[in-house]
């Protein structure tokens, strides 16, 4: 049984549901995975996973400082299992309508990773957010949930699928 770590960064929450939700189609996926579903910033050790998903919060162009600190800290640990990038901040519906590139700490992380894929999903920013801009963006009513869920579970089903077929023997 393969286990996988969900990373992350957040800083309101959003991207630890998207983690969360990306963590509940691994482990029910019938690909025979355990999955631990865990804030970036409390990896001391990645050597028990077999594989990981980390995903970091977009702000201000930025990919998210747990994420980007993950990726230093666990380098050659990340190179040597398969690794899966994501990264959810656009509080548009554009994350829906086409593939966006990663910013740059994102496509920093994805080389130093070799991540198999990199993907940027829809943002959530609702009342009670914290930090500054975080409230002039809601006083100007551009907040919002813009996640795709669905799009999230299939792309973590293409996650399992591909987990899935490294565990069948030849």
């Amino acid at each position: 049984m393969l286990k996988v770590l969900i990373a992350y960064g957040t800083k309101n929450g959003s991207t630890a549901e998207i983690a969360q939700a990306i963590g509940t189609v691994l482990h029910d996926a019938d690909a025979g995975l355990m999955t631990d579903v865990r804030p970036a910033a409390e990896i001391e050790d990645i050597a028990p996973y077999d594989a990981v998903v980390l995903g970091g919060a977009l702000y201000a162009g930025r990919w998210h400082r747990d994420a980007r600190r993950f990726t230093r800290k666990h380098r050659r640990g990340l190179t040597e299992r398969p690794v899966w990038l994501f990264s959810s901040g656009p509080l548009d519906p554009s994350a829906s309508e086409r593939d966006l590139p990663p910013v740059p700490g994102a496509r920093r992380a994805e080389r130093r990773t070799q991540a198999r894929e990199h993907v940027t999903f829809g943002g959530k920013l609702e009342a009670g957010a914290q930090g500054r801009v975080a409230r002039m963006i809601l006083e100007q009513g551009r907040g919002g949930d813009f996640r795709d869920m669905d799009r999230i579970a299939e792309w973590a089903e293409g996650i399992a699928d591909d987990l899935a077929g490294a565990t069948r023997t030849p």
